[in-house]
């Protein structure tokens, strides 16, 4: 009789690298779910920190959209769903609409004004999406969108 087959070493060292390829991709594969956690004001879940975000807004006849943080978390930007009148949205970003946003945005106490006329035609209604920017775990500065419950309706009719 002569078999041959793979020798019980080889077998071992073979299932043994197996599972660590199996062990990597489950690892990437969950953490794929969870996002990197953004800071603002020592350490607070940028998150929670929309709660504390007051502002107004309102706009005039003539296009002017006049903005004013009456809170004491600075806004970086705005993300802007303009709504038409058959109820379709689109969203874009406060400095693709006022070209002379604060670079820095808009501080505590801060208020700007800006033309948006002749970029929101036919809107209805815009809303106003708050946009903070904190710190992730390597010191760098990240932007994050609240989410929509914390926009801002004004009328633009």
């Amino acid at each position: 009789m002569n078999k041959k087959g793979v020798s019980p070493v080889i077998a071992t060292v073979l299932l043994i690298g197996i599972v660590i390829a199996l062990g990597v991709i489950v690892f990437f594969w969950f953490s794929s779910f969870t996002q990197e956690a953004i800071t603002k004001f020592n350490g607070e879940n940028i998150q929670l920190v929309c709660n504390d975000v007051q502002f107004q807004a309102s706009y005039s006849s003539g296009g002017d959209l006049a903005f004013s943080n009456s809170g004491n978390v600075p806004i970086f930007s705005f993300n802007v769903q303009i709504q038409g009148a058959a109820g379709s949205f689109t969203t874009q970003d406060i400095k693709n609409l006022i070209s002379n946003w604060p670079s820095s945005g808009l501080r505590t106490g801060g208020v700007f004004s800006g033309n948006i006329a002749s970029k929101i035609n036919g809107a209805t209604q815009i809303v106003l999406i708050p946009v903070l920017r904190g710190t992730v775990s390597n010191g760098d500065q990240k932007s994050f969108i609240c989410p929509d419950q914390y926009g801002y309706k004004v009328s633009v009719i």
